[in-house]
């Protein structure tokens, strides 16, 4: 019998006086999809960087084909064999895709003519093969999230990896990209490449993973052959408990008229003749495909990507945001995509995150009340149950649940009329995003407008009141709560039910 690619025997870490990893165990089969779930800070970030050799563990051992390995490293895991893909991605953004990837798979050897034709070539072949319609020649910084996270898969591929960690691949992918990626990861599998997958989607569980390993408090629950366990099931060893709703039932009734767009358009953005109304305590949710225009959208509304065409009614005043700051004063709060650029300040305490946006009514005349800082920031933390050491704690010492409660929590500061949420609950997990959709429900039922934006199909579905779809900048279609994937999917495809063009 060969030996198992990867092997982890009694693993255990600690940071401080605090323990991460207690004693885990963890094998990985040539030829698996070994799925590693567990809440944030369960600890499973802390056993993706020993294995990557990011961190060393205090006691254990690591045994890959079958070898004991020794003092890991990252540069001895890249010749192992081992790629990680992260859920935030780490390009280059001044460079192009090629070049990213050149720089993960070319020799650095000095004094080496470069050959533009090949490297192009190179790119443009591993993208193909996990069916991304990403340039070579484009810059980083002009791609988006998505794409992003496929240039760093097409990295994992290059590199000719034995061993493939993916941590939350399909997090901003719509359902057509999460096919591909899953389509990669069977090709992996079929070509005898071992994969650990981490996701806080149970649905991508049951539809690619052999086995499933559940990581609580440091702690592994236990491993169950995914043939052998349901979502309930799975979800009770996560968070220890039996959650009997996945999304909180609407509670709100929808008011006056709060949004209403009239043919709004901004040729920078790509966004074109959108018209629709939002209420008072609804919830509407948009979705599309990745470049659909749908955060697009919500950067024209808060001010980032002026508007140019048609018109922007707030409470029945015409408005035209230039900038965030003109946004503000009309009372739009804006949670954006990527929590870690544009959301949260990891380096500043919480208080600090949690009232930035409302600095010039908070420190008139810039005379500062701390006092009044703490107060407010520790409300906020006790109304959305902010699990933390305190409110001068730094930002990035939060969980990712945590840190976008922050990122919530700023601009619910400012007392928002319109509060657009841009992929909310993107890479919490299923505790947490319980938390966030209870807050969603609960901002609704008070009274206060809400743009959903969320890749999460069963979310907008779940959450949304009326579904928006957009497609190529404009939207298609306008759907009651409650209607389907299928409907969904046809809109954002550009199709009716009897698959004619919208």
């Amino acid at each position: 019998m060969p030996p198992r690619l990867l092997e982890l025997r009694r693993l255990t870490k600690s940071f401080g006086g605090a323990r991460a990893l207690r004693g885990i165990d963890f094998d990985l089969e040539a030829g698996e999809v070994h799925a590693l779930l567990g809440e944030n800070g369960a600890g499973k970030s802390t056993l993706v960087k020993i294995v990557t050799g990011a961190h060393r563990p205090d006691d254990g051992t690591i045994t890959v084909d079958g070898q004991l390995v020794a003092d890991l490293s990252p540069a001895s895991a890249h010749a192992l064999g081992i790629a990680c893909i992260y859920q935030q991605p780490a390009l280059f953004p001044d460079l192009t895709v090629a070049e990213n990837i050149a720089l993960r798979l070319e020799p650095g050897t000095a004094m080496r003519r470069v050959d533009w034709k090949a490297r192009r070539a190179r790119a443009r072949e591993l993208l193909e093969r996990i069916g991304a319609t990403v340039s070579p020649e484009a810059e980083a910084r002009t791609l988006s999230m998505p794409e992003q996270q496929l240039v760093e898969i097409a990295c994992a591929l290059g590199a000719g990896a034995r061993i493939v960690i993916m941590d939350e691949p399909t997090a901003s992918l719509t359902q057509p990209e999460q096919e591909r990626l899953f389509a990669v990861v069977r090709d992996l599998r079929k070509h005898r490449v071992g994969v650990i997958y981490i996701s806080h989607r149970l649905e991508e569980i049951f539809a690619l993973a052999d086995r499933v390993t559940v990581l609580r408090d440091g702690e592994s629950v236990g491993t169950r052959a995914v043939s052998g366990i349901n979502e309930a099931g799975l979800i009770q060893m996560m968070i220890g408990r039996e959650m009997t709703h996945i999304y909180p039932p609407a509670e709100s009734r929808p008011g006056e008229v709060v949004l209403s767009l009239r043919g709004v358009g901004c040729a920078e953005a790509g966004v074109r003749d959108v018209t629709f109304e939002v209420r008072a305590g609804e919830i509407f949710g948009l979705a599309g495909l990745v470049g659909a225009g749908r955060t697009e959208l919500a950067r024209i509304l808060f001010g980032l990507t002026p508007v140019d065409a048609g018109e922007i009614m707030l409470h029945g005043k015409r408005i035209a945001p230039r900038s965030p700051r003109d946004a503000i004063v009309h009372g739009i709060g804006y949670v954006p995509e990527d929590r870690r650029h544009h959301g949260v300040i990891l380096e500043l305490p919480i208080a600090q995150n949690m009232t930035m946006a409302i600095h010039r009514r908070l420190f008139p005349n810039a005379w500062l009340r701390i006092d009044t800082e703490e107060k407010l920031a520790a409300g906020y933390i006790h109304d959305l149950a902010v699990k933390c050491a305190g409110s001068n704690a730094p930002a990035g010492s939060l969980s990712g649940g945590n840190q976008q409660k922050v990122s919530l929590a700023r601009w619910l500061a400012i007392k928002p009329r319109l509060l657009i949420l841009d992929e909310p609950t993107q890479g919490v997990d299923v505790g947490a995003k319980s938390e966030i959709h209870r807050i969603i429900r609960q901002l609704a039922k008070d009274g206060m407008t809400v743009l959903l934006i969320s890749s999460d199909l069963p979310e907008v579905l779940g959450m949304s009141d009326r579904i928006g779809v957009m497609r190529g900048g404009t939207l298609t279609a306008i759907l009651p709560g409650g209607s389907d994937a299928h409907a969904v999917m046809l809109a954002a495809l550009g199709q009716n039910g009897k698959g004619a063009a919208a």
